[in-house]
């Protein structure tokens, strides 16, 4: 017999309090409307990685730290002489999450990266892209506990989607809310 997979935490809180919330305010009729996290893509693109062959192996390492999971790394398409960049060299990385990962990814950004941000006020509303998903970047990848200050080469950014089911930005933004998801008022 298999053995009986264990929900994370906010997927439980999804389970018992969300789904009944947005259920009631939005009038679905039934359960399976009620919009779901899909997935969430972390990307960080490494300009100087045309330059620096070594960069795009530290940022691999940072997001392997960040999310448990080995990103996939992308090669530039074309060739661009102002960029000094030539096709086919890695110029960045993403890794997508989903299920397990993907609600302990979100517990640990909305508890515990979110508030070491610096002048954090909150997440603004107008990052939403109107089919439901929503979008934020980071300045500093050293807002994540994983990373050590020290090890370091430099501060590099990287951007956070958030794909949900939902058809609409109200619903998306009530669902990220439902997930302590902090937005400015």
């Amino acid at each position: 017999m298999a053995a009986a997979k264990k929900l994370t935490r906010l997927n439980e809180i999804y389970l018992k309090e969300v789904v009944p919330s947005l259920q009631k305010k939005f009038n679905y009729k039934n359960q399976m409307q009620v919009p779901k996290l899909t997935k969430i893509v972390l990307n960080m693109g490494v300009g100087e990685a045309a330059v620096d062959g070594k960069a795009i192996n530290s940022a691999v390492n940072e997001l392997t730290l960040i999310t448990g999971q080995k990103p996939q790394v992308a090669n530039s398409k074309k060739s661009i002489a102002g960029f000094k960049l030539r096709e086919g060299i890695p110029i960045g990385c993403k890794v997508t999450l989903r299920k397990g990962r993907m609600y302990e990814f979100l517990d640990r950004f909305v508890n515990i990266a979110l508030p070491r941000v610096r002048d954090f006020r909150g997440l603004s509303h107008k990052s939403f892209d109107g089919k439901g998903n929503y979008s934020v970047g980071l300045k500093e990848q050293i807002v994540f506990p994983e990373i050590n200050y020290d090890k370091i080469d430099k501060i590099r950014g990287l951007d956070i989607t958030f794909v949900t089911t939902a058809k609409t930005n109200d619903e998306a933004k009530a669902l990220l809310q439902g997930f302590n998801m902090p937005f400015v008022k």
